[in-house]
């Protein structure tokens, strides 16, 4: 019998290879021999060492395939101006490829996207297998902004959604087949340079507003985010968001699971040095990163070219 081929994204660039290796380690852990799994890493900037280093993590493993693909130069239309910022002070393009990804491997019909700061404790063909309902995409709440009024506020008078729908984009089940038919793609570049939103998470904003009400929520287990409000006892995926790094903080919740499979990898002694070289003028610039979010919080919620009063100003679709 032919085994389902369980198609996984990461997009990274060299700053995070260590990171996506141990991610990669503990999904193939979890992986099971009905499946076929194939693990496309699209990248940007990879040294020669870190793709023979990630190319290597499934040799032992028959029914899982690592594919390292280049992303093209640019991205047509994208370029570093504050609004597509990462944290608030940092132009990251590789953020956007996950939009891109449904366009540029049409033979996909579905595929899951994870982030590279994560850990895999389930087996992802279980989440291949969720019924999407129709949706274009199946994904969880972000537990990273509850209990934050500031951000609810945000995310209901900018984005135009209520706190307990915004999801994170960071684990999501995405239907491609829809996405190329909906022409998603076209559609976000035309919001994006037309409207030119002011936000404050980039694509996560983006992907909420235009797919409001067009969501699959899944189980908050397939991505247990390490904050307060977390209880999660058996987390299926654990993602160390914004600034939760078992790397930079000790003490951090599930930070466990990390440690667990960075010792597995051939960064180990690089995300070690990271860890002790991490100083308190680092963490001091992770507090002005999040003062800054803030901050652009209120600026966007003073504006009148927000999401919210575009899309309901009857001036443009969602999606």
């Amino acid at each position: 019998m032919k085994k389902t081929i369980v198609p996984v994204f990461f997009t990274v660039d060299e700053n995070y290879a260590p990171y996506l290796s141990t991610a990669i380690i503990s999904l193939i852990e979890h992986t099971s021999d009905d499946y076929k799994y194939e693990i496309n890493v699209v990248h940007q900037n990879l040294t020669p060492y870190s793709k023979a280093v990630i190319s290597r993590l499934a040799k032992d493993k028959k029914n899982v395939k690592i594919i390292l693909r280049k992303m093209q130069r640019s991205i047509e239309g994208i370029s570093d101006r504050q609004s597509t910022r990462l944290k608030g002070d940092r132009f990251v393009a590789s953020i956007y490829y996950r939009i891109f990804l449904p366009e540029m491997f049409p033979k996909y019909k579905r595929a899951i996207y994870l982030d590279s700061d994560l850990i895999v404790l389930e087996d992802v063909a279980k989440l291949y297998e969720t019924d999407l309902e129709d949706k274009p995409l199946a994904a969880c709440l972000d537990m990273s902004t509850f209990g934050n009024p500031l951000f609810a506020r945000y995310f209901r008078d900018a984005i135009g959604i209520d706190i307990d729908q915004y999801f994170n984009s960071g684990v999501l089940l995405m239907n491609f087949e829809q996405f190329r038919k909906e022409e998603f793609c076209e559609h976000f570049l035309y919001l994006l340079n037309f409207y030119d939103f002011d936000t404050v998470a980039p694509d996560q904003d983006y992907l909420n507003a235009m797919l409001k009400d067009r969501v699959k929520y899944l189980d908050m287990k397939w991505n247990t985010m390490p904050t307060a409000e977390s209880d999660e006892k058996h987390p299926y995926i654990v993602h160390y968001n914004l600034f939760f790094k078992p790397w930079h903080y000790s003490g951090t919740k599930y930070e466990n699971y990390f440690w667990r499979y960075a010792k597995k990898s051939p960064y180990y002694r690089i995300i070690c040095r990271e860890k002790k070289n991490f100083s308190k003028k680092a963490s001091k610039s992770d507090e002005e990163r999040l003062r800054q979010m803030s901050e652009r919080c209120e600026q966007i919620l003073a504006s009148d070219h927000t999401f919210k009063k575009i899309f309901e100003s009857g001036k443009e679709r969602r999606s």
